[in-house]
């Protein structure tokens, strides 16, 4: 409970944070005009399908969270838990569980496209972060999969990949960068 109540703490002292630098830039924010292309039009089919993605991924860690097997770092780990009694469970867990790395770099991919398509705000800070923790969370989920990773990296890189607190600064920071953007 006592890491849950942190969690709690973390995300609204980012949501604080960032509520605040948006105050901050929200009046001298001039943006990107924007303009109904084809581009621009593929890009929120994107955006909705990498929220999908995301959505995915993280509801993942939700389904292990909500199961309460093991100390809260391990049930965010990637393993499959064989002792669920609810077959449904179970058998979404599998799944999620098997799909993971493939969700997670086409998650990362169409992120980046939507991004691209949409047109990069000059000014969005938020978008960068986005970008920037999208691109920590793939490099060390690949540190993860690659059979040629020292074990030391790959024990820093579970600590690293299995991180609550970095799905909680992409959620706020896209939230905040999509509201700055206009949307």
């Amino acid at each position: 409970m006592k890491k849950l109540k942190g969690i709690f703490i973390f995300t609204a002292a980012v949501f604080l944070i960032s509520f605040i630098y948006f105050i901050s830039v929200y009046k001298t924010y001039e943006g990107h005009e924007e303009k109904e292309t084809v581009f621009t039009e593929i890009g929120e089919g994107i955006g909705g399908i990498g929220l999908l993605a995301l959505g995915l991924i993280y509801g993942r860690t939700a389904l292990k969270l909500s199961l309460g097997k093991g100390a809260l770092a391990e049930r965010i780990l990637p393993e499959i838990y064989d002792d669920v009694t609810l077959p449904l469970f179970k058998k979404v867990l599998r799944l999620l569980n098997k799909t993971h790395l493939h969700v997670g770099v086409a998650a990362i991919a169409v992120i980046v496209l939507h991004a691209l398509f949409m047109g990069l705000g000059d000014q969005n800070l938020f978008l960068y972060l986005v970008l920037t923790l999208i691109a920590w969370q793939g490099l060390f989920g690949f540190f993860l999969s690659w059979q040629y990773s020292p074990k030391g990296l790959r024990k820093v890189s579970y600590f690293v990949h299995a991180q609550f607190v970095t799905g909680i600064m992409i959620g706020i920071f896209a939230l905040f960068g999509h509201l700055l953007a206009g949307d």
